[in-house]
């Protein structure tokens, strides 16, 4: 009677616990976590609204350059996703000495939104102060977690013109010589010639017809060097478990960029055979597009090049 009466009891106390404990949404978030949640990313979104707004305007004005910031956010929920079973274990620690990186965030994006307008310094002060609203809501547990979505988010932020033109000017000289060189490779074997003088490249039919092409405008793809690196990060974080792996692929993303520029013009080039116009307009910024796919194969193909190449020993490997 007395084994019974116990039973009982445990298993109604077992019972109101299970019932004490709040269900999660999608198995991450309580109702209220979730409440929370978006109380602060609305209150977040507000005060940086001008900023996104802005960043809007840029990629909707210049989708060649930067249409790539609108799936960055997206691969930064993916990644997200995928530690979801980790971030369902977080606690609300409060870790108050990053108070420290929220007001300095919030205190340079005032800075760089009236006294010296920069969206990109104000980008990443944003991301400085979301940072500090991780560490401050989730202690320093949370922080280490989502350090690697949250870095991630800086890709999809514009960078300054200056800067931009400085980088992509020596890398569209590199380009351009590589073009060059592949072109007269090939119009050796096909009769066709080139000719390059500074910024402009010619075609030269075998019947004389000469076909100049501007260097400057057939490298602007050289623009999209930071997709080919976000695509290379995205790759890195998701298809590598070790660090030295994601750096390898990050260090191919400048020379697989360069490739594709190349591989670019020479098919820009070869249009002209077809139709000069061809290689202007809309096919011009098609071609740079579709180049993002053999990219990513390659950043792929390095992975399992590298996973292949230094797979650890397992012990029963080692014996035989």
């Amino acid at each position: 009677m007395g084994n019974g009466s116990a039973t009982t009891r445990t298993a109604s106390a077992a019972t109101g616990a299970s019932l004490a404990v709040p269900s999660k949404i999608a198995g991450v978030f309580t109702p209220g976590g979730l409440a929370a949640l978006g109380l602060l990313s609305a209150a977040f979104v507000a005060v940086f609204y001008r900023w996104f707004r802005q960043q809007t305007a840029f990629s909707l004005g210049h989708p060649e350059d930067w249409a790539h910031a609108f799936v960055i956010p997206l691969i930064s929920l993916y990644m997200l996703w995928r530690r979801r079973e980790i971030l369902a274990t977080l606690r609300i620690e409060p870790f108050w000495p990053a108070l420290t990186p929220i007001l300095l965030g919030l205190w340079c994006y005032l800075f760089f939104l009236i006294y010296v307008p920069n969206h990109m310094l104000g980008g990443a002060a944003m991301l400085l102060t979301l940072y500090g609203l991780v560490l401050l809501t989730l202690g320093t547990r949370g922080g280490r977690e989502l350090f690697l979505p949250i870095a991630f988010l800086v890709f999809g932020i514009t960078i300054s013109e200056a800067i931009m033109n400085d980088i992509t000017f020596r890398l569209q000289l590199v380009a351009s010589q590589g073009s060059f060189a592949v072109l007269s490779l090939m119009g050796a074997f096909t009769g066709f010639t080139t000719d390059i003088q500074g910024n402009v490249i010619t075609v030269i039919t075998p019947s004389g017809i000469e076909h100049p092409m501007n260097v400057a405008e057939a490298c602007s793809g050289m623009r999209m060097v930071i997709a080919f690196i976000a695509l290379a990060g995205a790759v890195a974080v998701l298809g590598c478990k070790e660090w030295w792996q994601r750096v390898a692929v990050l260090l191919l993303a400048v020379p697989v960029a360069i490739g594709m520029n190349v591989v670019r013009v020479v098919v820009l080039g070869l249009l002209m055979f077809i139709d000069p116009d061809l290689s202007q307009g809309e096919a011009h910024m098609l071609i740079g597009t579709l180049l993002l796919i053999p990219a990513l194969g390659l950043f792929l193909g390095a992975i399992w090049a590298l996973n292949q190449i230094f797979t650890p020993t397992t012990g029963e490997g080692a014996e035989s």
